[in-house]
């Protein structure tokens, strides 16, 4: 979706060659990912300290971090649920949803989601290793899409890597072409670098190492986070790091100031500090003095004063409430620019009405719409994927004209939903239409709920059957009026 300017490949490049080019991309891209993980995780050293500061504090705040880098994609994920695939033909793809569960897609797609929101992209790749088709999110470091120049979505080749170690190991995807069907290339090297070699660690003697690709296209999918035409792939963090750098380094003076100032300092003028004198335990002479540790007269809570015209002033401890009302505009300001409810936040929650709460979560709600648009594009693309990989051709032209079904982003009570239902009611939507609008309501829920529906309406007849049968002439009857007819 997104072209690299450097390392371009080339349709005459070797496959070495070109899993070089990719390889060199990803290698450029791990700065930024390592980066964004470590905001995710909270390890983050104090950005904004003087020298000063950091020189007397040490290493007291290496460990501690505000982390709001988590909450803000973690927020977001929570509205961004898959509950169904379907077809062109607007009902629901089974065989899709067997295969989505059978591999722990439905698991492992928050994850890829949650990757994607924080380093800017993840990765599916779709195979059929044992004749049945198999679906594996990547993270970002350890795969990589490249597209057909001048396009945003061909892709024309993939890489995979990973290590055990002690070797490297790659598999790269190349599209079909004029001249050549769609390839696979396996190929391995030291980890410590060297030329990249054909694979033979890990593969039977009987295993191709290079091979036509069965399912004629590059079977991996970059889950890219949303950007603008010509950028590439965002992360969600990036506009809350420099204020997380901030609140970071305002909490550390906030520490510093509560544990130095924030209660009253006494001061004695006029008087030399208390001394007392050191004596040699075997002469009973004084040998020298020393200073009396100051931290006695604050525990015993007393002082003598013995020198004439010695006072006692006080500063006034030090008022904390200013860093906190800049971490508290900070934090609005991370909620402001990334759409995240104050709520969640600030932890402001008290008898909201259910209007209100609905108007304060509204940003957040058309953000993951707009993420169910594009996520939903790459994921139709990876089930698309799964039905070539299970040989359903039919199937897979279905799934790109069809669309993938989420959750409601509003988060709504019971009550909201069942009035909402009733007036769909109302304007005769069909109840299987509205039992797929509940929330967390599954496709087989659904056909149960049909099936036993079904079910209830053939007993209903029966039993009117039954009981309009009840009524009317009886044969013994109608055998009685013959004979007395006869007589």
């Amino acid at each position: 979706m997104f072209t690299d300017t450097e390392n371009r490949l080339a349709e005459a490049d070797s496959p070495e060659t070109m899993i070089r080019k990719l390889r060199a991309r990803l290698d450029a891209r791990e700065g930024k990912v390592k980066e964004w993980n470590s905001l995710y995780e909270g390890e983050r050293p104090l950005k904004y300290a003087s020298p000063e500061f950091s020189e007397q504090t040490g290493g007291l705040f290496d460990d501690f971090s505000d982390n709001w880098c988590k909450t803000v994609p973690d927020t977001l994920r929570e509205r961004l649920a898959v509950v169904d695939f379907e077809g062109e033909d607007g009902t629901s793809d089974k065989e899709a949803m067997k295969a989505w569960k059978r591999t722990r897609a439905d698991v492992e797609v928050g994850l890829a989601i949650l990757d994607a929101l924080v380093t800017a992209r993840s990765h599916a790749m779709v195979w059929n290793p044992n004749g049945q088709s198999d679906i594996t999110f990547i993270p970002a470091g350890q795969a990589i899409v490249d597209y057909v120049p001048g396009t945003r979505g061909v892709r024309r080749a993939g890489l995979r890597v990973w290590s055990d170690g002690s070797h490297e190991f790659a598999t790269l995807f190349v599209r079909a072409t004029s001249t050549s069907p769609a390839f696979v290339y396996r190929r391995q090297r030291t980890v410590n670098g060297g030329d990249w070699a054909a694979r033979t660690i890990g593969l039977r003697t009987s295993e191709q190492t290079d091979f036509v690709n069965p399912m004629g296209e590059v079977p991996m999918v970059e889950i890219a986070n949303r950007a603008r035409l010509h950028g590439k792939p965002q992360s969600e963090i990036a506009p809350v790091a420099p204020l997380q750098d901030g609140v970071n380094t305002l909490w550390a003076h906030l520490f510093t100031a509560a544990d130095f100032a924030a209660l009253p300092q006494r001061v004695v003028l006029g008087m030399d500090r208390p001394t007392r004198d050191i004596v040699d335990p075997e002469t009973g002479d004084i040998i020298d003095v020393e200073d009396v540790p100051l931290g006695q007269y604050s525990k015993d809570r007393l002082l003598w004063l013995s020198k004439i015209g010695a006072s006692i002033g006080q500063f006034a401890a030090a008022d904390l409430n200013a860093y906190l009302q800049v971490i508290s505009q900070c934090v609005r300001h991370i909620a402001a620019q990334t759409r995240t409810p104050p709520q969640y936040l600030l932890g402001e929650m008290a008898n909201i009405a259910a209007d209100a709460l609905e108007s304060a979560e509204s940003g957040l709600v058309a953000k993951a719409m707009d993420k169910q648009l594009h996520f939903g594009a790459d994921l139709r693309e990876v089930m698309r994927l799964e039905a070539l990989a299970s040989g359903d051709a039919a199937r897979a032209a279905s799934l790109s004209m069809g669309r993938v079904v989420w959750r409601d982003a509003q988060f709504r009570s019971v009550a909201q939903y069942a009035d909402a239902l009733t007036k769909y009611k109302a304007i005769g939507v069909p109840d299987e239409a509205l039992w797929r609008m509940i929330p967390g309501v599954r496709p087989e829920q659904v056909d149960e709920w049909i099936r036993l529906r079904d079910e209830q309406a053939a007993a209903a007849a029966q039993a009117a059957a039954t009981a309009f049968s009840s009524f009317g002439p009886k044969e013994s009857d109608a055998e009685d009026d013959e004979a007395e007819g006869e007589e």
